[in-house]
């Protein structure tokens, strides 16, 4: 019996590694979306904090020298979070692009796969008509030896 063989495999097999690596890629831009969305979070905590230790200095016994400095903390901590939304901005546009990347990758591969179906199913006709024009002949050799 004939074996399938898929004459573009190894093309198949090259799109498969392909989409493997931008899937591997796509995580490691999320997860470094997700660190610095983290980071973000952690700023904005500490932000909080110091204002809300202002608020505490304000409302108590007033220390004139320790307010500017919570002051001046928070002034950096609005810097600091305006920089890492930019590191957030970044991070996300890495992880679309990665997943369009994966995206296009999935689709090529699926492609290939579809022509390699579709090959089995051709050689599948051929081997079936194969077997029919072979039945055939044995049939017209039987019959024609009987007369």
């Amino acid at each position: 019996m004939a074996k399938f063989v898929y004459r573009m495999q190894n093309i198949l097999d090259i799109k498969e590694k392909l989409e493997n690596q931008a899937a591997i890629a796509y995580s490691q831009a999320n997860q470094r979306l997700q660190e610095e969305n983290n980071k973000l979070m952690q700023l904005l905590s500490r932000k909080n904090s110091y204002e809300k230790q202002a608020r505490e200095l304000v409302q108590n016994q007033i220390d004139v020298v320790e307010i500017q400095h919570c002051r001046k903390a928070i002034e950096s901590m609005k810097v600091l979070i305006r920089r890492q939304m930019l590191e957030v901005q970044v991070a996300e546009k890495n992880a679309e692009a990665a997943r369009r990347h994966l995206a296009e990758l999935m689709k090529d591969r699926k492609t290939h796969e579809k022509l390699k179906e579709n090959a089995f199913e051709e050689f599948k006709r051929e081997l079936n008509a194969e077997d029919n024009k072979l039945v055939d002949e044995l049939v017209s050799y039987t019959y024609g030896k009987e007369k």
